[in-house]
């Protein structure tokens, strides 16, 4: 027996019954970008005993900057997040058993993949998703740990179904702005900080310390010395649609799903067609390679024109960059594939 985990043995509150403890627990992370990729290596090498991922997007060099599990290598083979990230984590803790998901996390797949999950972490820039994850976190009683950051700025809340507001209960509090990382940047001190607080959240909650978590909605800003706590404990709303006495959990349902999303910060709009697309990737490549750039993995296959880049997925996702009007994409989409 090795002494991986003495030193967090030693920190009492966790101790050998609480390492115990993690041993056996499973945690899914939604999004494997900046906050994702922080938490989910620093709960392998805790000992977290699974890890699901999910993410739907690819390594770029843009993220290299804050998104520490990836490596130029994996920009340079527009590696699925997922992909790359399982890799990396299994040679820090081959103990942990990593899950991957190159997929939207939409309301038709979350609810397949919590059985046994114990903790839900958000690691998305999309409310669409936050809202989905707290309509899980309310049906099926599981805690979840909402993050964001832009700029210098982070927040984070933890809900604990049927004990805290649900995220929902929240919207009249939580601080609305236009910023992106596309228009005011990121720095990595805001995602290590955001991510450290999802983190510590989270081994309090899979170690059996519901009475440590931190019950208020708590943001910063790194660069202007400023922290904030907001307390929400009377927030809570019986009347809630997503944990109220009579909820309906209505993020749930397929309809209120988008199928044309801009993406955050990157000028694409991802198309997701209502029904699956298994692509010939042999084949596009073949087709393609006459009219433009073609780089082609087992995951993806990315086209280059003068004006656009494709990007299409084995799931039937295509991503469009270089556009930004959803409409616009769509049309562009059945031009490229008829």
């Amino acid at each position: 027996m090795n002494d991986r985990y003495s030193r967090q043995e030693l920190f009492r509150p966790i101790g050998e019954k609480g390492q115990q403890l993690l041993s056996e627990k499973h945690v899914l992370i939604v999004g494997v970008g900046a906050l994702g990729s922080a938490s989910a290596e620093a709960l392998t090498r805790a000992g977290v005993g699974k890890l699901t991922l999910i993410d739907r997007d690819y390594v770029e060099w843009s993220n290299l900057q804050r998104q520490q599990l990836y490596t130029e290598a994996d920009a340079a083979e527009k590696l699925p997040k997922v992909i790359a990230a399982k890799s990396r984590l299994q040679a820090i803790n081959s103990d942990v058993e990593i899950e991957a998901h190159i997929a939207d996390a939409t309301s038709e797949l979350l609810p397949t993949l919590v059985e046994t999950v114990d903790v839900l972490i958000d690691a998305t820039d999309n409310f669409d998703i936050r809202f989905i994850l707290n309509d899980i976190s309310a049906k099926y009683k599981i805690p979840w740990v909402y993050g964001s950051c832009v700029s210098s700025y982070g927040a984070t809340y933890t809900v604990i179904p049927d004990e805290t507001p649900c995220f929902y209960c929240l919207v009249d509090v939580i601080p609305k702005t236009t910023m992106t990382c596309d228009t005011a940047g990121i720095i990595s001190p805001a995602v290590q900080i955001v991510a450290a607080y999802q983190v510590a959240e989270t081994l309090k909650i899979l170690t059996g310390n519901i009475e440590a978590v931190n019950r208020k909605y708590k943001t910063f800003d790194v660069w202007q010395n400023q922290h904030f706590e907001i307390n929400v404990e009377k927030m809570q709303n019986t009347a809630c649609p997503c944990c109220g006495e009579q909820a309906t959990h209505p993020y749930l349902a397929y309809e209120n799903q988008t199928k044309l999303d801009v993406l955050c910060g990157r000028d694409a709009v991802q198309i997701r067609p209502p029904k699956a697309i298994q692509y010939d990737f042999q084949a596009l490549q073949s087709k393609l390679e006459k009219q433009g750039n073609v780089q082609c993995n087992p995951y993806l296959l990315s086209y280059q024109t003068d004006t656009y880049r494709f990007v299409l997925f084995q799931d039937g996702r295509v991503v469009i960059h270089g556009v930004q009007d959803p409409q616009q994409a769509k049309k562009i989409y059945y031009q490229l594939l008829g």
